[in-house]
């Protein structure tokens, strides 16, 4: 029996997909529900089941990026949207993200039952999880999976950068994977570290801060998230290849 868990804000839908769909008859189990994404989420990291139906337009939640980083964490869930947003580009993004069937609410028991189908025949075709099921899903699902991810936490990075304490852990939070997953995606994707990404937004906020003459170091290292002065010469050398005084001479 494949495991389901079904994610939607409304619990009229669960309580009706729960009774209404055979899941037995189509060789499924509902093994958990949720009714907000983060708890979702954490469910899914907790049992990681094989389907996995979800609205996306749930309360401070961003669907895309949700369905991006189920897809992106765990390539061999089978992922199917249930939701009353009607946007075709929106629903172009969700397939690219490897979503198998993007449905309409209210929807008929029948479009239900064969995007069930089509997701159990799916995995009947991959092997068991513990022998490399992930190795058998659609690559290039991950990979856009994966960039829709590095942008959205390299955005997220860039808003917050002259904020102090930002860590790796607040922005895998607002993607919802982990901070090991975070860290690989970012490194692939752009070669850098999220401390390395992070030190060179600062340091290009610092150089529009130093063209003007009139603000002192001290005030742009602290504008701009560094803990001291030091920190911030030594950073700003490290990656501009001069002290920050040196850097506003040379613009003079």
């Amino acid at each position: 029996m494949y495991r389901v868990i079904l994610v939607d804000d409304e619990r009229l839908i669960i309580r009706g997909l729960s009774s209404v769909v055979p899941w037995a008859e189509l060789g499924c189990e509902v093994a958990g529900v949720a009714y907000d994404g983060n708890t979702g989420l954490e469910l899914i990291r907790q049992m990681e089941p094989d389907i996995v139906l979800t609205d996306i337009r749930m309360p401070n939640m961003d669907g895309l990026t949700m369905l991006a980083a189920i897809r992106s964490e765990y390539p061999g869930i089978q992922t199917a949207v249930l939701t009353a947003y009607r946007d075709f580009d929106y629903a172009r993004q969700a397939l690219t993200l490897g979503v198998c069937r993007y449905l309409l609410k209210p929807s008929n028991l029948e479009e239900l039952k064969e995007a069930v189908r089509i997701m159990t025949s799916r995995l009947d075709t991959m092997p068991p999880r513990k022998e490399g099921r992930e190795e058998e899903v659609q690559e290039e699902a991950v990979q856009a999976a994966g960039n829709h991810l590095v942008r959205a936490a390299m955005a997220y990075i860039r808003e917050h950068c002259t904020e102090q304490h930002l860590s790796l852990s607040e922005v895998a939070d607002h993607v919802y994977v982990s901070q090991w997953h975070l860290s690989k995606l970012l490194n692939r994707e752009t070669g850098q570290s999220f401390f390395d990404l992070l030190g060179a937004m600062r340091v290009a906020r610092a150089k529009e801060m130093l063209a003007d003459p009139g603000v002192r170091i001290g005030d742009v290292a602290e504008a701009t998230g560094f803990s001291d002065v030091g920190h911030f010469s030594r950073s700003f050398k490290k990656i501009a290849g001069c002290t920050p005084g040196e850097y506003r001479n040379q613009k003079r």
